[in-house]
């Protein structure tokens, strides 16, 4: 395509940069947040520490750092299996996710299949979320989005049942026995309650924020899922997606997120 002073620059190598910065950039939303991003800041300083021994010429400390660069692949896989396996599991469904919105636009399913349930099933929630947040009843409800969450999400219910305003209410009765935890949606239903979710450990969250708004930050930072937190203190509706955490929405904002989010 063009040089760079005696550096040819090809089209392969331009989407090679790209590829690799895309899988980094990946690679960092999954880590992020958590202990494992400060495992993986060390293990890169010590191949640092170790090239620059190397360059020195300082072999008995080049000796003992190579006991640990030799086996370096093993002790990455056995550190982060529980990061790659998610990471997999992402790759997987973003493909899985990309070939179903071809096939959706090929038999155009989008305007033909479910508008009205969608509309009804976005109302009963926001109709849920709302009343819950008067009565101060905490909840937490993520929606999957066609993601696989197998490996996140642990422990839980399994529901398969309609989605309804009354329905949702009764799970985070606290008289209920599935109230304490999360409710997972997807594909037009409850799919399960009482979901245990991953706990963000990221410490730029508000320190007011509880062990729900940690979970919904934690399982978006994991999975590309939304998650709506209702505060059983103040009542008021939090979101969570991507990582990160947007408080004390107005009723407008809520409409809005659960037409965004809502698959």
């Amino acid at each position: 395509m063009f040089d760079i002073g005696f550096l040819p620059v090809r089209i392969w190598d331009i989407l090679d940069i790209l590829i690799v910065g895309y899988l980094l950039f990946q690679l960092y939303k999954l880590l992020r947040g958590s202990i494992a991003f400060n495992i993986f800041i060390g293990v890169l300083l010590l191949y640092v520490v170790w090239w620059l021994v190397e360059q020195l010429g300082m072999d008995l400390l080049k000796a003992v750092l190579n006991q640990f660069v030799n086996l370096g692949v093993i002790i990455l896989v056995i550190i982060f299996q529980p990061e790659i396996r998610r990471f997999l599991l992402f790759l997987g469904n973003n493909t899985l996710r990309q070939r179903s919105n071809v096939l959706d636009r090929i038999l155009n399913r989008s305007n033909l299949e479910g508008s009205e349930q969608r509309d009804r099933q976005v109302r009963a929630i926001k109709a849920a979320v709302m009343r819950m947040g008067r009565q101060h009843v905490g909840a937490l409800i993520v929606f999957t989005k066609n993601v696989n969450l197998e490996g996140i999400v642990s422990g839980g219910v399994l529901m398969d049942a309609a989605i309804t305003e009354p329905l949702i209410e009764s799970i985070f009765n606290k008289e209920s026995p599935l109230h304490d935890g999360a409710v997972v949606m997807g594909g037009g239903k409850i799919m399960m309650a009482s979901c245990i979710l991953p706990v963000s450990e990221n410490p730029n969250l508000p320190k007011s924020a509880g062990l729900r708004h940690r979970a919904g930050v934690g399982v978006s930072e994991k999975a590309s899922v939304a998650a709506f937190i209702v505060s059983e203190e103040t009542g008021r509706v939090s979101f969570a997606y991507d990582g990160q955490l947007e408080r004390y929405l107005s009723e407008q904002r809520l409409t809005e997120l659960l037409e965004e989010h809502y698959v």
